[in-house]
């Protein structure tokens, strides 16, 4: 399948009484994340009552609701009535959030090995990596992590075999056609490239994760692991402000 919308969607996933997953399509695509995007937004205008939550996917999301208030049945039926519609979820305060990044060493210790898959220098790798401003598709799936698309071509790399027991805050990896980082510490078996000193995730924070879906994120290289460590003590401290665009 292509990353256009077709005639059997919207699916539907039943997940116990009280959540549906809403299906848009199988593959990742903007125009598929978009369509997940004015859907949400047109749910959360009209304010349905029973509504609990809604959490966006790739490709679908889920409606949390009170079975008491909204009959799943009626829920699916009200999707279907508004799936056409032309609402547009994008707008001018779309924010592309610069990511400071240290690439390679002990920050990026599988740098060298995509370099070696890829047939590219360690150089071509963060160039390609670092030029591109990703959407920002879902969070998920520890707190924050963000799942980013529009990693080039060139620089795609399978996971890894066997997965870390522990990968470290701030790292970020590629994997397949996906690049993102891991807003806390966690098992993962992403390809790790480099880390940022940028705390990604707060839980005390007003907006504990530092971008939403529908964000872009770029990635800057760090000139020295001097530049990481000063930004790195900025942010535990709650002095350091990233750039938005």
């Amino acid at each position: 399948m292509n990353g256009s919308l077709v005639n059997e969607y919207p699916g539907f996933a039943p997940m116990g009484d009280s959540a549906l997953m809403v299906i848009a399509g199988e593959s990742i695509s903007s125009d598929i994340n978009q369509k997940v995007h004015n859907i949400i937004s047109v749910i959360k205008k009209e304010n349905w009552p029973g509504i609990k939550e809604i959490v966006p996917t790739y490709s679908s999301f889920v409606i949390h609701f009170d079975p008491i208030t909204f009959s799943m049945e009626g829920l699916i039926e009200c999707v279907k009535n508004i799936w056409d519609s032309d609402t547009n979820f994008k707008d001018t305060n779309t924010r592309t959030v610069l990511i400071p990044t240290l690439y390679g060493s002990d920050c990026g210790p599988d740098l060298e090995s995509v370099s070696e898959l890829t047939d590219l220098s360690v150089e071509e790798v963060i160039d390609i990596h670092s030029k591109t401003d990703y959407l920002v598709y879902a969070l998920g799936f520890s707190p924050g992590f963000p799942y980013l698309g529009g990693l080039d071509s060139k620089i795609h790399c399978s996971r890894l075999e066997t997965p870390r027991v522990s990968v470290p805050q701030g790292s970020v990896a590629i994997a397949d056609s996906q690049t993102g980082v891991y807003p806390v510490s966690s098992p993962g078996g992403w390809r790790l490239i480099g880390r940022t000193p940028v705390v990604m995730f707060d839980p005390n924070r007003s907006s504990p994760s530092l971008v939403t879906p529908g964000d872009y994120i770029r990635f800057v290289p760090l000139e020295s692991k001097d530049e990481y460590t000063n930004i790195l003590e900025m942010s535990a401290e709650g002095k350091y402000e990233v750039e938005v665009q």
